[in-house]
């Protein structure tokens, strides 16, 4: 197991130490996602507390959360039945195809079983071909979900640039700020 790891970064203008097992990155990947939606709770609403505007975030992260979990949830589900669905007809398929077999070795008294389940077997496969369209429409359904997943995280990781590169901007014109009011305050008490 990797060491802990000790991360310094700073959510809504207070520094925090996170331990774990995270690699840093990540842990300050979540640091500004959560600075980042504590912020625009409190850009939006001026009258909130520090402490409401970290719970509001903190309920916002739940809900998104929650949602993504009830979606993951749903997904597995919908590609769970089809495939169960298409190894039952797969098998019962394989069945059919041996039983046929054994009726044509019995007899010719057999000839109308037999039809029957040539027609049987013919049903089976278009349904197996129906579930393979269903398959091939599902892979292409996740593969736009990965598409656009992949579109969203790009533009999170430019989001989070765009933030940092402003955090800099915002240190910088706080430290010349400090600079001016600095001097500014010495040239006032002499």
């Amino acid at each position: 197991m990797p060491d802990k790891q000790r991360v310094d970064v700073i959510i809504d203008g207070r520094n925090f130490t996170i331990i774990g097992y995270d690699n840093e990155d990540y842990i300050r990947d979540l640091a500004y996602y959560v600075d980042k939606m504590i912020r625009n709770l409190a850009a939006k609403n001026d009258r909130l507390s520090p402490t409401m505007a970290a719970t509001l975030a903190a309920l916002h992260i739940a809900d998104e959360l929650h949602k993504v979990k009830d979606e993951l949830e749903e997904l597995k589900l919908k590609t769970k039945d089809p495939l169960e669905k298409y190894s039952v007809l797969e098998d019962e398929l394989k069945a059919a195809r041996a039983e046929i077999d054994e009726l044509k070795l019995r007899s010719k008294e057999y000839l109308e079983s037999i039809s029957s389940l040539r027609n049987e077997k013919e049903n089976l496969e278009k349904d197996i071909e129906a579930y393979r369209e269903e398959g091939k429409l599902k892979d292409e359904e996740i593969q736009d979900y990965k598409e656009q997943l992949k579109l969203l995280q790009d533009k999170n990781f430019q989001n989070q640039i765009e933030l940092i590169e402003t955090k800099k901007e915002l240190t910088e014109y706080i430290r010349l700020l400090e600079e001016e009011t600095g001097s500014f305050k010495k040239e006032g008490n002499n």
